[in-house]
């Protein structure tokens, strides 16, 4: 329900304690589902630093609680109306204390489901769509003055240019590596998808916006950017003349942001891997060697029906192509599991595009069943017990994949990007070129360098590495 309404609070729900401590307000922000909720989350924060509020790790202290939320899997929502209840419960014990405590619901979630959590969950005061959270300050106003808000509709205001800069001092404190949004909604209507229904219509942020707050990342200290998109390889612009540029074109134009050490993008739909974005990869070294294409399903006739507008042997052609312009590349992917109509030969041919790409990493579900999208109507749904056997076999065998991945790399010299402490004194945690953890005897003062390493071991998640020279870059 794409709507904008405030409704009074029931009355024992209206009156909000004065605040007493207005210049130290926190906010607690939990966060659920991809990347591009991350990132909001982030901005969420950034709109109510203005207003006072700074975030903390501990929801015990908090003054105002958000729920950022994922509508991809089936019992997304009932999860947030678990955590809703115990939010009640929290609320009422810092009314008793004569306290101010705010709840509010943000995300996918909200989207759809607005007014229903209006009604499941009287304690919340603020629900607001991922279109709408740079109003996230009016709206709290608002709930403060006793109305329950529910702001949904698609905003047509550039909510990027009503949202503050980042501080330097706060962009730092998150880390030497940032998302960056440039990419929003989603036209390719998969029938197993919500997205388009509560992201919306594929939108892009114009390439003049993107560079300056890549700039802006850089200036405070952050060494990789990963750009981020429902749908990130549909992200289309126009250039200082007015001619239509694409994804590659942005690659090319960040690639020269000085500082900047290394590019990334997710998540991708195989019909828009267009030819010069293949060439990017040939052509920027600064563009990691790692590329998450979903695919979903190897059987054609399982992609007809999830209108993914693709054939099996198209994407593993593009495969091919891809790893013809980067040899080095390390494929990602994504795959549903028993969708309707799904035989027990569909998925055979689902594990053989497993086996012929061979993937060093990859997400895999069972199909859940999204009411409003067209597959939920589709007829001969696969039994569940069906469903979990299937997804045992296919996560043993990425399982297989990514750990001979893994012990690919052991002997080879990669350059790592140092990002966090470890857990154990002297360690330090970075990235390799295919996203992949690991860990190194190193100075917390070199977090954010590049260094030289060899790879020497596996570990269960990530992998153990040893300096092989002094630092190569600053």
């Amino acid at each position: 329900m794409n709507e904008h309404v405030s409704i009074p609070a029931p009355a024992n729900e209206a009156a909000h304690c004065p605040d007493s401590r207005p210049n130290t307000r926190k906010v607690f922000i939990k966060t659920y589902g991809c990347q591009m909720n991350v990132y909001d989350s982030t901005r969420m924060g950034d709109a109510l630093a203005g207003e006072g509020y700074v975030t903390t790790e501990d929801m015990g202290e908090a003054d105002l609680v958000l729920l950022n939320t994922c509508h991809i899997r089936e019992k997304a929502a009932e999860k947030v109306y678990s955590a809703l209840g115990r939010l009640r419960d929290m609320k009422k014990e810092r009314a008793a204390e004569g306290r101010e405590f705010m709840i509010g619901v943000a995300g996918c979630v909200a989207q759809a489901e607005g007014e229903e959590i209006i009604r499941r969950a009287p304690a919340v005061d603020v629900v607001i769509g991922p279109q709408t959270y740079h109003r996230l300050p009016d709206a709290l106003k608002k709930a403060r003055n006793g109305e329950r808000v529910v702001d949904t509709e698609y905003a047509v205001e550039d909510k990027f240019e009503h949202l503050p800069a980042t501080e330097k001092k706060v962009i730092r404190s998150r880390g030497v590596t940032s998302f960056l949004t440039v990419q929003e909604g989603c036209d390719k209507f998969c029938t197993f998808c919500v997205v388009p229904y509560t992201r919306g219509s594929e939108v892009s942020r114009p390439i003049g916006q993107i560079i300056d707050e890549a700039k802006r990342l850089v200036d405070a200290g952050v060494r990789e950017i990963t750009l981020l998109g429902q749908n990130v390889n549909a992200w289309a612009s126009e250039d200082g003349k007015g001619n239509a540029i694409g994804l590659a074109d942005l690659l090319y134009r960040l690639a020269d942001v000085p500082g900047l050490a290394r590019l990334r993008y997710t998540t991708s739909h195989p019909r828009d891997m267009d030819d010069r974005l293949i060439n990017a990869h040939r052509d920027l070294r600064i563009l990691m060697p790692y590329l998450h294409l979903p695919v979903q399903a190897g059987s054609d006739r399982i992609l007809k029906a999830m209108n993914r507008r693709h054939t099996g042997a198209e994407y593993l052609a593009l495969i091919e192509r891809i790893r013809s312009a980067r040899p080095d590349i390390a494929m990602s992917g994504d795959f549903i599991v028993g969708f309707p109509g799904e035989t027990d030969q569909d998925f055979e041919d689902t594990l053989r595009m497993v086996e012929e790409v061979n993937y060093a990493s990859a997400f895999s579900f069972k199909y859940s069943s999204r009411p409003g999208t067209p597959g939920a109507d589709l007829p001969d749904h696969v039994a569940e017990e069906v469903k979990t056997e299937r997804l045992e076999r296919l996560q043993a065998l990425l399982l297989k994949q990514q750990a001979d991945f893994a012990t690919s790399c052991v002997g080879k010299t990669i350059d790592l990007l140092l990002e966090k402490p470890g857990r154990m004194p002297g360690q330090v945690i970075g990235r390799s070129p295919w996203l992949q953890s690991v860990n190194v005897d190193a100075k917390t003062s070199q977090i954010g360098e590049i260094i030289s390493v060899r790879i020497i071991g596996t570990g269960p998640n990530s992998l153990f590495a040893e300096p092989v020279e002094s630092l190569i870059e600053v």
